[in-house]
């Protein structure tokens, strides 16, 4: 056999470490903008969301508990449940999706609702 064909066949049969590289970058990239991009946006919002707390709103927390802010002191909030019952929750406990639903489905109900 020719030297010059066996070198030409041993380099077409062994693929190039930028080809297999590929498949693995590429699942980096699809990872990246399918979870870890949407996942810190998110997290950033809900830090915007409890950095921006003030008594006398209403907010929902992660377990599903409706109040009002009473009292805000450093990483705990005091909540109003109702007239005479405060629990205390720490800020992280709030959630801004459940608060942003809970308020836009109340906000329409009184809108749709005669006065």
């Amino acid at each position: 056999m020719n030297p010059i064909l066996a070198i030409l066949l041993q380099a077409a049969g062994s693929p190039s470490i930028i080809g297999s590289l590929f498949p693995l970058l590429l699942i980096f990239v699809v990872l990246y903008f399918f979870m870890i991009r949407p996942q810190a946006k998110k997290q950033k919002e809900q830090n915007k969301f409890i950095g921006g707390l003030e008594e006398g709103s209403e907010v929902v927390t992660n377990a599903g508990i409706i109040g009002r802010i009473n009292k805000i002191e450093g990483e705990v909030i005091t909540l109003q449940i109702d007239q005479k019952t405060f629990i205390r929750i720490l800020k992280v406990a709030l959630s801004k999706e459940m608060t942003d639903s809970y308020l836009s489905r109340h906000a329409s109900k009184e809108e749709s609702s005669p006065e």
